[in-house]
């Protein structure tokens, strides 16, 4: 009795508790419950300001693939600039090829495209999916997400063709930001990387000069796709035959 007794009179002050509380704040409580009821039940939109770099990019970028990427990744002969023509090649992928985590990197991207080809001294853009293009990708032995900075001159009077320059710039999947990729051509900050001269050079390199870089690249593609445990039975087998 002495409970239910408490209770009783603790309910007039509950009440005049409530109606000491203005009647703005209970109506801005409401919406605010009723906003997150609603936003955990809607997906998220895409950003306009996404969706208008995203398309600016896919007007002005190339799409690289193993048939074209040759006749794609070459110096303008119509242009009458001097020098060199840059080009900044996005290595991307999905969910194979890039473990599902380059969003972020591809959003930096479309919003560096968007800001750099306004520019009159831009460079060219080419994007490179290893998801579509993994012969391509391990031809060149490069993974997303990444920049190739390519450097590529235009040909000599006797037709002949300097070495192009690469830069091979790995991005990082959570912090890169649009800025970061704008101040590669604009602050020329892929100077900061030392051009690659390895075997994998995809213009000069060693395989390319022995045409070696597309069969290296199906054997390494096919040994993707094998199972784990084939090559474990494939030397027990070997081993057993040794014995």
């Amino acid at each position: 009795m002495r409970f239910s007794s408490t209770i009783l009179l603790a309910l007039p002050a509950l009440v005049l508790a409530q109606e000491q509380i203005p009647l703005g704040e209970k109506v801005k409580g409401w919406i605010n419950k009723a906003q997150s009821y609603v936003s955990s039940a809607v997906p998220a939109v895409p950003s306009p300001m996404d969706a208008g770099a995203a398309k600016v990019a896919k007007r002005v970028e190339h799409i690289l693939t193993l048939d074209n990427w040759k006749s794609v990744l070459i110096a303008n002969p119509s242009t009458t600039a001097a020098g060199p023509e840059d080009w900044m090649v996005y290595i991307t992928g999905g969910n194979k090829t890039c473990y599902g985590v380059c969003g972020n990197a591809t959003k930096a991207w479309n919003e560096s495209v968007a800001i750099l080809s306004a520019s009159p001294t831009a460079p060219s853009f080419a994007v490179l999916d290893c998801e579509n293009e993994p012969l391509l990708c391990n031809s060149w032995a490069v993974g997303p997400p990444t920049v190739y900075y390519m450097s590529i001159p235009r040909p000599l009077a006797d037709q002949s063709s300097p070495a192009p320059t690469v830069r091979y710039i790995p991005l990082n999947r959570t912090s890169v930001t649009a800025s970061d990729i704008v101040a590669l051509s604009a602050k020329k900050t892929y100077q900061e990387t030392e051009p690659y001269e390895g075997i994998w050079h995809p213009f000069n390199g060693l395989l390319a000069e022995y045409n070696l870089s597309l069969p290296i690249a199906y054997v390494s593609w096919g040994m993707s796709k094998m199972p784990s445990w084939l090559p474990m039975i494939a030397i027990s087998f070997l081993s057993r035959t040794f014995m």
